[in-house]
């Protein structure tokens, strides 16, 4: 590998989203440590699958070591795996917190600090992008979400600190928080529904997201940012 080639590493990566990233990353000649609990190698030497549950303590840690052995370095993580789950409040059972908070926060947690340890031995920089949801700043009551809220907030929240935190260190945190994407976990028959819920009259694709975090990935300037992509809904309706 050039020793010059930049290295992304990005959760939840086997489809949707994350399959768009690696192929957005790559486009711009990143190397790619993609990780999800189940995922196929790739023929591409540069993209390296790194299979393993993010919720499972010592997992995070363990997918930035096997990039680091990989790669020798890490210059930007995306932390797009999550768990969605919509239910009423009172509905969530101890595994439902469980599930979402483990990947959701404690999945961040493991891979972010292990990976923003790495890009402070580096010494040139670094960029963490979390994938979170309009919901937190756009409740609806149609769809009662608020284990998203308490988790994905989190994710907005902790942005702004770290922005801070390693400002002198030119590592930058931002996030970018969507609406209704086209994912194989919506059914077809509901896309309509789903539009009608965003303000542009349409749900987002999977471009959307990934224009969205490749725009920050080379937007050195940004830093502390909550990007919106969302079709307007955090606007209002």
């Amino acid at each position: 590998m050039n020793n010059q080639q930049r290295v992304v590493l990005i959760t939840g990566a086997s489809q949707g989203i994350g399959e768009g990233l690696v192929a957005g990353f790559r486009k711009l000649g990143y190397a790619v440590v993609a990780n999800s609990r189940a995922i196929g190698d790739s023929d591409d030497p540069s993209v390296f699958a790194v299979r393993g549950d993010i919720a499972q303590p010592g997992v995070g840690r363990n997918i930035v070591d096997a990039a680091l052995h990989r790669f020798g370095r890490i210059d930007t993580v995306v932390n797009n795996a999550g768990i969605f789950v919509a239910k009423p409040f009172t509905e969530y059972t101890d595994d439902d917190f469980d599930a979402v908070t483990g990947v959701n926060l404690r999945g961040f947690f493991e891979v972010s600090r292990a990976a923003i340890a790495a890009m402070v031995a580096q010494g040139d920089g670094g960029h963490v992008v979390n994938i979170s949801t309009s919901l937190v700043d756009h409740a609806n009551s149609a769809v009662p979400s608020a284990m998203a809220s308490l988790t994905k907030g989190g994710l907005n929240a902790v942005v702004k600190s770290l922005a801070i935190e390693y400002a002198d260190r030119r590592i930058r945190s931002n996030a970018v928080a969507l609406g209704i994407i086209r994912t194989p976990m919506h059914d077809d028959s509901s896309h309509d529904a789903l539009a009608a819920m965003h303000p542009l009259g349409r749900i987002g694709e999977v471009d959307d997201v990934v224009d969205a975090v490749l725009f920050l990935e080379n937007a050195p300037f940004v830093t502390g940012e909550v990007l919106h992509v969302d079709g307007g809904q955090s606007a209002g309706h």
